[in-house]
């Protein structure tokens, strides 16, 4: 069983940035970031493993974002840049074992949430 806490979400102006993280109690093949909009289901954002750094990001997101991990302290980031209104959400870190990543069923782990208002 690994357990997920995530911190550093809050209310930023669009064009701001904030830098989410999640602290890991055990080590998986990978770390994701996924969100989630009121009345909208949980999208893919980005993800990472563990070993040699591989990440990916949904389009919507790349360039903006940028997911990284400290192996040392098992903790994953996600840096915002360039905030959208549209990147409001409720982010949720979570950890799995699979090669694939874009879809929440290859996660076994999910944090509690960390809720991101972008405003205009």
């Amino acid at each position: 069983q690994v357990q997920l806490v995530e911190s550093g979400g809050g209310l930023v102006q669009a064009g701001g940035s904030l830098r989410l993280s999640c602290a890991a109690s055990g080590r998986t093949f990978r770390m994701g970031w996924f969100r989630q909009a009121p009345g909208l289901e949980r999208d893919f954002v980005a993800t990472i493993t563990w070993s040699g750094g591989r990440d990916h990001y949904s389009d919507s997101v790349k360039g903006r974002f940028t997911i990284s991990r400290d192996n040392a302290k098992r903790t994953v980031y996600l840096q915002m840049n360039s905030l959208k209104p549209e990147d409001t959400a409720v982010y949720y870190c979570a950890a799995g074992g699979s090669s694939y990543y874009q879809n929440e069923r290859y996660y076994d782990y999910w944090g509690q949430g960390t809720q991101v208002t972008v405003s205009s």
